[in-house]
């Protein structure tokens, strides 16, 4: 209901501002002047607008929600009308804006009729096209910037989730011992900070299906505790995460349990039991129940199980090259493991690598005895996971790793993603730069827009200049214009591009999982990029503003009058 308030407030005013838009049609149509019917056109599209967003709002986004063209028309028709209709909100407020800077003082008002005034049809058209460079350059930014922040933030999201945000290890192999100690002590260095910590045994292995093979990264974890620490739990897709406890019930599915999906999230049921027959023999029944024996549960990803041709309670083996000393050297270690459940975590590097089993059964299969590889933390806020990496590495050298044995190893997720978020940092700003050259070239437009406007001006400048307009008051009525016109262009085109991202972040684009292994298009509407990018806009039309502003300043009198 809270998430739903914004949109409720949106609605509302979108209501009040049809109303008064169409309230200024009428008083068009009554004086005589044909723009009231663009007017109640407008008020129109914001009527809707809000019909349609409430329609697409019932629309249900979830991931195996089936493919419906009747959602994708209503959810685009809603983004559609409510663009145009912001835009006309926009230009309904722009006659008030201006009616404010002409109350303001000498030079706004002068500079703000410049702007209003039509006699001159090649100098508004040469004024139009410059709010419209400005306008499509700074929506483009925008844009660019809220879709490149949207996978950053997905992608941040995912790694996040489906990693621990502080590791604490060792360099050596072979793992370290007499960790609950060690557990506890972290656990109550976080405990203030709301976070908490796991065990974890992790290692490489080569998992084989009776049709295929393909790597593993194995993590043994605790079942009771992993889910505080990683988003497991919630990632299973098909399947149980209690199997992994209890793996005597993945050796007698019900027939209506999903074992798997298909490619449009059609779901697998596993089917009738040939055991359970009516027909079969007893004695056959309790053979072919006592063949099937008991193994351990494993968790593994969607690409994982996508390539070894398995579904929940198919077999597979895992092997591990830490094995035994036999006749022809190191033997590898094989066991048999059962698939208890299917994860899907939007990440394809996890999805075809992980696998999970119990944390004794992997301190087994790797023969690491007692010892783990490492503790997993989690905090709460990952963003200021730099006040709590201390606490932990503090905690840490708390504990005497024995002689010749190195000190804990405390790393956070900074430090581990360091050169990936640094890249997508660098694109972003690169990003960001090369689209502001194109509001540079925009601003072109208003430097010739207003060395026209001086020339054509220039008997109207003398004048001024006669009555006592100072150069100062020249300047700054020029440079007010040409900010004006700029300011204009930043607001539509930032308006804009706020009001699409804002919609698609919400309606969603539909992407084919299958290529980009997401199933919406990420956007990600960061207020303080738009911010940013309205300044750069401002500043940068503002800058060229200077020379045409200065060359009016310094026309003299009796060079403007000079002809008339």
């Amino acid at each position: 209901m809270i998430a739903e308030l914004p949109f409720l407030v949106l609605r509302i005013l979108s209501v009040l501002a049809s109303v008064w838009i169409a309230v200024l049609g009428f008083r068009r149509l009554q004086a005589g002047s044909p723009r009231g019917v663009a007017w109640l056109l407008g008020s129109l599209l914001g009527f809707a607008f809000v019909g349609l967003s409430t329609l697409a709002a019932k629309t249900t986004r979830e991931r195996f929600a089936p493919f419906r063209l009747r959602d994708e028309i209503v959810g685009f028709s809603a983004l559609g009308t409510g663009v145009i209709f912001l835009l006309v909100v926009l230009a309904a407020f722009l006659p008030v804006i201006l009616d404010i800077l002409e109350r303001r003082g000498f030079s706004s008002y002068v500079g703000a009729r410049h702007v209003r005034a039509t006699k001159s049809g090649f100098l508004t058209v040469i004024s139009v096209l410059s709010m419209a460079g400005v306008a499509v350059s700074s929506c483009a930014l925008c844009s660019v910037t809220s879709i490149m922040g949207g996978f950053g933030a997905d992608l941040k999201r995912k790694i996040l989730g489906n990693n621990a945000h502080i590791v604490v290890d060792v360099t050596q192999p072979g793992g370290y011992g007499d960790w609950e100690d060690k557990l506890d002590g972290i656990r109550l260095a976080v405990a203030p900070k709301g976070g908490a910590a796991t065990p974890v045994v992790a290692g490489d292995a080569m998992g084989s299906s009776a049709s295929n093979t393909a790597g593993a990264l194995v993590r043994g974890i605790d079942t009771n505790t992993i889910a505080q620490v990683i988003d497991l739990k919630q990632n299973i897709e098909v399947g149980n995460f209690e199997w992994l406890d209890d793996p005597e019930k993945l050796a007698d599915l019900p027939a209506d349990t999903i074992i798997g999906r298909g490619p449009g999230g059609e779901p697998y049921f596993k089917g009738p039991d040939l055991r359970a027959s009516a027909d079969l023999d007893p004695a056959v029944k309790a053979a072919l129940r006592k063949d099937v024996k008991v193994l351990p549960g494993v968790i593994i990803g969607k690409e994982l199980a996508k390539s070894l041709h398995v579904l929940v309670g198919d077999e597979i083996t895992l092997l591990s090259p830490m094995g035994e000393l036999g006749p022809m050297g190191v033997m590898p270690r094989t066991r048999r493991f059962r698939v208890a459940a299917i994860f899907y975590s939007g990440m394809y590097e996890y999805d075809a690598t992980h696998a999970y089993i119990k944390l004794d059964v992997a301190q087994s299969f790797f023969s690491m005895g007692d010892n783990i590889s490492q503790i997993d933390v989690r905090v709460p806020d990952p963003e200021r996971v730099a006040e709590v990496t201390p606490l932990v590495a503090a905690a840490a050298a708390k504990f005497d790793m024995g002689p010749g044995k190195e000190p804990l190893r405390v790393r956070d997720w900074v430090e581990m993603n360091k050169n990936l978020f640094s890249a997508l940092k660098l694109e972003k700003i690169a990003t960001f730069i090369i689209l502001s050259i194109a509001i540079a070239v925009a601003s072109f437009c208003i430097v010739c827009t207003l060395l026209l406007m001086v020339t054509e001006k220039g008997k109207e400048i003398a004048i001024l200049k006669a009555l006592g307009a100072s150069d100062g008051a020249i300047m700054r009525i020029f440079m007010l214009e040409g900010v004006i016109i700029g300011g204009i262009g930043t607001v539509f085109g930032v308006g804009t591009a706020f009001a699409a991202c804002s919609g698609l972040a919400r309606f969603g684009v539909r992407l084919d999982p299958e290529v980009y292994y997401i199933d919406r298009l990420p956007v990600n509407v960061n207020g303080s990029d738009y911010a940013m990018v309205a300044v750069a806009a401002l500043i940068i039309c503002t800058i060229a503003t200077l020379y045409p502003a200065r060359a009016a300043s310094r026309l003299s009198p009796v060079d403007g009058l000079r002809y008339e």
